[in-house]
């Protein structure tokens, strides 16, 4: 019998990575192929949200000072709710006093903390900033405006706004640095299209915080995105080591290693680096026990030729009617590589009709039914497959193979 390496590549949401798998069948004369198509490199997941590791949460830095009294409303007491942690009842008086009188700079303030407080970040953003024209305006602009302001902005993707007063917030003089305004600087840049001074911005939260999270998992990005996979995956393992409930980290470095063992080829060094992908896979479906994380394991096990772990991971998904194409598609592979024909076929059918633009189903479904002796179906498979690739020849050899037999 024949053996080939066979790839195929699966859609994660928007991620491909490409599949590799040993295979052999004999249908009476024939020997069914399967070939490597083109390989994809897989692009990392969308950014994680902003996170706060370390010293970012600055409540009590943040919180505004008091003031006794303004021209037309006392602020003390929306002031002694806030630092009570009374977000709400803060806020809607600091909104009563700044409504009476919109010159109050302090009541807009109070107001923008409490709401940021409760991660109200639009409604802060708009009351932070408020308070930061009239401070200008006075002459008066208050530090924690601004980084309260600055994160405000970042966490509704306002990054044009956002990216002045990180940078003004990260270079005040004699101030010490803090990793959460470089983390944001580096998200803000990194989200506006600066690679390079976002890698900057990271470091410099890392010096400062060594165990800043989000900015490992973003510097990790990076270098995944520059094919620096090595630096990736140390990264990597250290912002899941920071923040073990980092599901997007864990993501990227489930792909990470599944590249840098799809380059090593066969031998120890790729074995080790499937064994770190399903780790990190096994930690992610911890975190989020979802039909996403579940393909993702289920795909990263096909990858170290794990079958039947496979079938485990991705049969109780493939079970709901609303299943994903690639997750059937998936557990189609992960039944042929056991010979187990039938439930191959059934399930790469549901694939092919969730997902009718992915050749490597028709490929994986044409194969199903060759190896079955259902030849006439198995041309048919073949013949979408080849309409969707039309430069992929296997595609044309095997319908020259089972053409003779189909009936």
């Amino acid at each position: 019998m024949k053996r080939r390496h066979f790839r195929t590549a699966a859609l994660i949401g928007l991620l491909l990575v490409v599949l590799t798998a040993n295979a052999s069948a004999q249908s009476g004369a024939t020997r069914p192929r399967r070939v490597s198509p083109a390989t994809i490199s897989a692009p990392p997941p969308s950014p994680a949200p902003p996170r706060t590791t370390g010293n970012a949460q600055r409540t009590s830095d943040q919180t505004p000072a008091p003031v006794a009294a303004s021209a037309s409303g006392d602020t003390t007491h929306a002031y002694a709710l806030l630092q009570q942690n009374q977000n709400e009842a803060a806020a809607r008086e600091a909104k009563q006093i700044a409504a009476a009188n919109p010159t109050n700079a302090e009541a807009w303030k109070i107001a923008g903390f409490a709401e940021f407080n409760l991660k109200q970040y639009a409604a802060a953003a708009g009351d932070l900033q408020s308070a930061l024209d009239l401070q200008r305006k006075a002459g008066a602009e208050d530090a924690n405006t601004v980084d309260a302001l600055a994160q405000s902005l970042a966490r509704t993707e306002q990054f044009a706004r956002a990216l002045p007063l990180l940078v003004a917030a990260t270079t005040r003089a004699g101030a010490p640095p803090d990793a959460t305004m470089l983390y944001y600087r580096g998200l803000v840049e990194f989200r506006t299209g600066k690679p390079a001074d976002a890698e900057r911005s990271f470091n410099a939260a890392i010096k400062a915080d060594p165990k800043n999270s989000a900015a490992l998992f973003y510097l990790g990005r990076i270098s995944y995105e520059r094919s620096d996979t090595d630096m990736a995956v140390t990264l990597l393992n250290r912002a899941t080591t920071a923040d073990p409930r980092f599901a997007e980290a864990w993501t990227l470095l489930t792909y990470a290693y599944l590249r840098r063992a799809g380059a090593a080829g066969a031998g120890p060094k790729a074995d080790a680096d499937y064994l770190g992908a399903i780790r990190a896979s096994d930690a992610l479906l911890r975190l989020r026990n979802d039909e996403a994380a579940a393909r993702l394991s289920g795909q990263t096990l096909i990858s170290a030729q794990q079958f039947p772990r496979a079938i485990i991971a991705l049969e109780r998904f493939a079970l709901d009617p609303k299943a994903q194409g690639q997750t059937l598609y998936l557990l189609g592979v992960a039944y042929s590589r056991t010979k187990n024909f039938p439930k191959a076929v059934a399930t790469l059918e549901r694939a092919a009709q969730k997902t009718t633009d992915d050749a490597n189903i028709y490929r994986e479904l044409g194969y199903a039914y060759e190896v079955s002796k259902l030849y006439a179906k198995a041309l048919a498979a073949y013949q979408k497959g080849a309409a969707l690739a039309p430069d992929d020849t296997d595609f044309q050899e095997s319908i020259a193979r089972v053409k003779p037999f189909a009936k």
